[in-house]
């Protein structure tokens, strides 16, 4: 069923407000996706902590804050010069494309992981807005 059998079904001055309707339907449900769920990003990021951990710098720098933080200014932390020098500031969106690919992103940097799954980065950010404030 698509929105246009539906609209089509309906008398036309009904069609405009199904179709509407459907449209502010799908866009919720985008919207609570791309939100992600920091719950389910608490066990995602378990993966990170190979290297990172909310409170203390190791092989990467803690992410303690990183939302919203200019990349490579983590005190204490020895980062790339190509990262250092980014000018990147660690928005959602800045995040997404970090976590797909940093290299491709920032090429130099030391990160390599990436994570593949849209669903993944959404709930890992959603984790790090949440609990690493």
């Amino acid at each position: 069923m698509t929105i246009r059998s539906i609209a089509g079904a309906l008398a036309p001055r009904h069609a405009k407000t199904a179709a509407m309707a459907a449209i502010a339907i799908l866009l919720a449900l985008n919207s609570a996706r791309a939100a992600g769920d920091a719950a389910r990003g608490a066990t995602l990021y378990q993966g990170c902590g190979d290297c990172h951990s909310i409170e203390k710098n190791d092989v990467g720098p803690m992410h303690k804050g990183v939302v919203g933080r200019l990349a490579g200014s983590v005190a204490g932390y020895n980062y790339s010069p190509a990262l250092k020098n980014s000018k990147i500031v660690w928005t959602e969106a800045n995040l997404d494309k970090w976590l797909t690919g940093p290299d491709a992103m920032v090429p130099g940097t030391k990160m390599f992981y990436e994570v593949q799954d849209p669903r993944d980065r959404a709930d890992i950010i959603a984790f790090l807005k949440e609990k690493a404030k």
